[in-house]
């Protein structure tokens, strides 16, 4: 009944918001669009109705509350395959919800951590420091070492609600997927499944604090990074799966621009680390926050002429794979030469296009989405926008754009919009192309080839062996199912002698080569 109820309540704000004008005339049937018609009786408001359909979409969500705010969200990342007006409105959601009872919040800490409040906090401050839509934020102070902390607490029953919403978003996506073409092509019911992942996962505290303390780890580590970025410290004595206990972090939220020019902070400088924090997340550490909006980021002015940064709510982290980040890297530094042959052929051997894809056509199709982008200063070049572009060209031939990559999308806007509106003069250029540029000839230098070589052996050597037996096993299987063909039995049985004798040198000469390239490289 509850999950009727609620499927009501979204129809009735579909019609009120008139969402049909979103949709292709196709799509909805004449009974559906009467149906949707009765729902909204009572609710038609002209100024409302007035309003551009990208903006009725944002109001819409945020009338339906928390859990499709937070959906909106995840839909504005999918700049490839949203249009302009509606990815950039679906950005402007923010969480704005009521916290619940502070009272509440001390119960379940107490209940979650097995012992009173006071036992553990020399102070805790029952008003919530801050209030979202999975969680609120109490600050206290630990008695053990009088540190300044703050308690992450999941919101009481939101577990029921996210699962009936995504029951419903479910059910929504599918009866759109299958009576229209275009809802096929958004891959609807891809984009709730990556939604579950995220909102899911961020009911799992335990998972927030280990991101942080890997970011963290990978900051501190490095003495040419630990100045650029801050990561709060983890209480992991104090860490369940809906409380997360971490070090209060002090400073200037990055959108607050006015009060860090009271600092007189260097701007250039702070939007420089910032393209320098994303980069090396992304190609070094292989380990990004992907949620690096202005209400995650704080700016520690202590020293205005080099401000840190500070980093809070690790939920959601990114991560590709080694050959992800060389091709992305190698497309985007080949879309900037506009060489885009080189384009072309790297997004086929990625194997993210089908394999019946003209090359000339996509090679056509690159030229004519790069070269307006080109036609822009240097400086006004967009490398979040140029991505995207790139992406959206490809999924015109099939590609599949994976969630891994969508982070990666919204991660580098996000990055790219606030070094530009904290340094309008930025040169992403000049930043990071010399960047991509050393990564890609560092990555692939004949010393990091034998690295990764070392690593491998141990593995190499143990599975050699068994493959070529796998390998044998196939071709006398392949061999026995046509027996009358003698001419291609005695070739294969041929190919079987010969890798019995080649699998007794196999491993020597594996070892003898990988010796040899050390010697070479060391000389």
């Amino acid at each position: 009944m509850a999950g009727l109820l609620r499927l009501l309540t979204i129809l009735r704000t579909v019609a009120r918001y008139r969402l049909t004008d979103l949709l292709p005339s196709h799509l909805l049937s004449k009974p559906a669009r009467l149906g949707l018609w009765l729902c909204g009786i009572g609710l038609r408001n002209k100024d409302l109705q007035a309003l551009p359909a990208a903006t009725r979409l944002r109001l819409a969500l945020q009338d339906l509350g928390p859990i499709y705010i937070k959906f909106g969200q995840l839909l504005s990342t999918r700049r490839d395959m949203l249009p302009k007006d509606i990815a950039d409105e679906l950005a402007l959601l923010q969480d704005q919800v009521k916290p619940f009872d502070g009272t509440l919040a001390q119960k379940i800490i107490e209940k979650q951590l097995g012992q009173p409040v006071d036992a553990i906090f020399g102070h805790f401050d029952i008003e919530p420091l801050a209030s979202a839509s999975v969680a609120q934020v109490h600050t206290a102070q630990l008695i053990i070492d009088g540190s300044d902390v703050v308690i992450k607490v999941i919101r009481p029953d939101i577990l029921p609600i996210i699962e009936r919403d995504i029951t419903l978003l479910f059910f929504l996506a599918r009866t759109l997927e299958r009576y229209s073409s275009e809802a096929r092509r958004l891959h609807l019911v891809d984009i709730i499944n990556d939604y579950q992942t995220v909102i899911l996962g961020e009911l799992d505290l335990k998972q927030e604090a280990a991101n942080a303390s890997q970011l963290r780890h990978n900051f501190e580590s490095d003495v040419d990074l630990n100045n650029l970025l801050c990561v709060p410290k983890v209480y992991w004595d104090h860490i369940t799966e809906t409380i997360l206990v971490m070090e209060r972090m002090y400073g200037i939220p990055v959108s607050e621009i006015e009060q860090l020019k009271s600092h007189n902070t260097n701007f250039q400088v702070l939007a420089e680390r910032g393209v320098e924090i994303f980069f090396t997340q992304v190609f070094e550490h292989n380990f990004f926050h992907a949620d690096m909006h202005p209400g995650n980021i704080l700016v520690d002015v202590s020293d205005p002429e080099q401000p840190k940064y500070i980093a809070l709510d690790c939920a959601i982290m990114g991560s590709l794979s080694d050959l992800d980040r060389y091709y992305v890297a190698r497309i985007l530094l080949g879309a900037l030469d506009r060489d885009y042959r080189l384009v072309t052929r790297l997004y086929q051997e990625s194997g993210w296009l089908n394999a019946d894809v003209k090359p000339a056509a996509f090679e056509s199709l690159i030229r004519g989405v790069c070269e307006p982008i080109f036609s822009k200063p240097l400086a006004e070049l967009s490398f979040g926008t140029l991505l995207i572009y790139l992406f959206q060209a490809a999924r015109r031939f099939g590609m599949e754009v994976q969630p891994e990559q969508v982070l990666l999308q919204k991660t580098l806007v996000n990055i790219e919009g606030l070094g530009q509106q904290l340094y309008p003069e930025l040169d992403l250029w000049q930043t990071a192309k010399p960047f991509l540029d050393r990564w890609t000839a560092e990555r692939y230098s004949p010393t990091r080839v034998f690295e990764g070589m070392q690593e491998r052996l141990p593995t190499l050597l143990e599975t050699l062996p068994s493959l070529q037996d796998s390998l044998m096993r196939k071709l006398h299987q392949i061999g026995q199912g046509n027996p009358a063909d003698n001419e291609r039995q005695q070739r294969l049985t041929r190919l079987e002698q010969s890798l019995h004798q080649q699998k007794r040198y196999n491993i020597i000469l594996l070892v003898v080569a990988v010796m040899a390239l050390g010697a070479f490289l060391s000389s």
